[in-house]
């Protein structure tokens, strides 16, 4: 194995643990929060939205390595960074700092 594709493959590792760990914490921070703020902030349920951030921890976890999963895993990402740069602040401002 060329050292180059043994970085490139490190490199992609240390990424997906990151996002991964990201996409923990938006699952994490929308179990503690209550249902009222969402609704409140005039965003999806909290249901909803814990479905969205489950589905794309699993998706994350479970296709990590399949490059046929890998539009689900995209989709996931970006799903999470939607929660906490749009719906975690609006939610926030509501509910105040979260109960953990």
């Amino acid at each position: 194995m060329h050292p180059a594709t043994n970085a490139e493959a490190w490199l992609l590792f240390v990424v997906w643990i990151g996002v991964f760990v990201l996409q923990i914490w938006a699952l994490a921070d929308c179990v503690t929060r209550s249902s009222a703020a969402f609704t409140a902030a005039g965003k999806l349920s909290k249901p909803a939205w814990l479905g969205i951030t489950a589905f794309s921890v699993l998706v994350s976890g479970w296709l990590r390595l399949t490059s046929s999963g890998l539009i689900l895993v995209l989709i996931g990402i970006v799903a999470s960074l939607v929660y906490l740069a749009d719906v975690r602040p609006a939610v926030r401002q509501i509910s105040g700092p979260s109960r953990w």
